[in-house]
C-alpha cells in the first residue's frame, strides 16, 4: 500500500482529520492574504516616499519645516544654481555659501569663484567656489550638512581644516577651514 492510499483512507474515514486539514488550509490562506495586504501597504508607503522625494528633487516642493528666508531653499527651490548668466550664478553660489557660514556663526575670510569658462572640463556648467573661513568646531558639521542637504544641490569637493596652535596646546580657538564647493548651473534659460 502506498502513502497516497493511506492518506485517502485517513481523511475519508476520519471527519476530525478532514476538519483539521480544512482548518489548516483556511489559516494558511488567511495568512497568505494578510501577508499580501501588508506587502501592498509597504509598497504604497515606499511609492509615496519616492514621489515626495522626486517632487523635492525637481524643485516643486520645499521640505517640510523649512522657511524661505535664510534657508537652503532660499534660491527658489531649484536643484541647480540659478542665474541668467554664469557670472550671476557664481555670485548666487557665493551668497549661498556665505549665508551658510554666517548661519553657523562663522566668518568668511575670502572667496574665489571658478567659472566654467575658465576651466577646460567635461562638465561645462559646473561652478566651483573656494572659500576660506573661520568657525567653531561644532559648527563645521552643521555647515557641511546645510551645504550638502539643502537646495540647490551643492557638493563639497575639498575640505581642509586647520586648528590654531593655541587650540592644539589646550587653548580655545576657531578652526580655519578651506572648502571647495561646487554646484551645477543649468545654463542659459
Amino acid at each position: 500500500m502506498n502513502w497516497s492510499t493511506s492518506l485517502r483512507r485517513i481523511f475519508v474515514n476520519s471527519p476530525a482529520a478532514s476538519a483539521i486539514l480544512y482548518a489548516v488550509t483556511i489559516v494558511a490562506l488567511l495568512w497568505l492574504g494578510a501577508a499580501a495586504v501588508v506587502d501592498l501597504v509597504a509598497k504604497r508607503d515606499q511609492l509615496n516616499d519616492a514621489n515626495a522625494q522626486l517632487s523635492q528633487f525637481s524643485g516643486r516642493k520645499r521640505p517640510a519645516g523649512s522657511s524661505a528666508a535664510g534657508s537652503a531653499t532660499a534660491s527658489g527651490g531649484s536643484v541647480f544654481v540659478e542665474g541668467r548668466t554664469v557670472t550671476i550664478a557664481g555670485a548666487a553660489l557665493v551668497q549661498r555659501l556665505t549665508e551658510a557660514i554666517s548661519k553657523v556663526g562663522g566668518s568668511v575670510l575670502s572667496t574665489q569663484v571658478e567659472l566654467p569658462a575658465a576651466r577646460a572640463t567635461a562638465n561645462a556648467n559646473l561652478i566651483s567656489i573656494v572659500a576660506s573661513c573661520e568657525l567653531e568646531q561644532p559648527a563645521l558639521q552643521q555647515l557641511l550638512y546645510d551645504l550638502e542637504a539643502g537646495l540647490p544641490f551643492l557638493f563639497v569637493d575639498q575640505l581642509h581644516v586647520q586648528q590654531p596652535l593655541a587650540a592644539a596646546a589646550g587653548g580655545v580657538g576657531r578652526l580655519t577651514v578651506l572648502v571647495t564647493v561646487s554646484g551645477q548651473w543649468q545654463g542659459k534659460m
